[in-house]
């Protein structure tokens, strides 16, 4: 089965990282104890504790797998900062949109992704329509709401 590299940025990867120590060094033990807990009280077979601590640990275990294939495989990309002159993986981009409204958005990888806090992913309508333009293209996405108008104001 052929690898995928995993596209983020050292921030994103950090982040990862942190997930990966936080599940190993504290929510895994503590699933453990509480699955022992569970087990000491008895008949498994109606010990809802204990079904929920088997399931949770599972999940814990396969999200360690997971990130530490992503880590291991990461392609940690670094934004060009303030020289940036075309929109890449990285890039905070301020758009002008129809009506005069701007926003900003940070360009990250799928792991990364956090709408609220203005990531959004090259692979979404909107990221990957970004790639590879420059400050003053105009780019028209459809999005779930509609078709969008941007106007690329400033690349960072």
């Amino acid at each position: 089965m052929p690898t995928t590299t995993h596209q983020v940025t050292p921030e994103g990867l950090e982040q990862l990282e942190q997930e990966l120590a936080q599940l190993k060094s504290t929510d895994r033990p503590q699933t453990v104890k509480r699955l022992a807990a569970a087990r000491e009280l008895g008949d498994l077979s109606e010990n809802a504790d204990y079904s929920d601590a088997r399931e949770q640990l599972a999940f814990i275990e396969g999200r360690i797998q997971e990130l530490e294939s992503i880590i291991k495989h990461a392609d940690v990309i670094r934004s060009k900062g303030g020289s940036a002159n075309v929109v890449t993986i990285g890039s905070s981009v301020t758009l002008a949109q129809t009506g005069g409204k701007t926003v900003t958005y940070h360009l990250v990888g799928s792991n990364e992704t956090d709408p609220m806090a203005g990531k959004i992913s090259i692979e979404s309508p909107v990221g990957s329509m970004l790639l590879s333009h420059k400050v003053g293209d105009t780019v028209s996405v459809q999005t779930p709401s509609g078709q969008q108008q941007y106007t690329i104001k400033s690349i960072a």
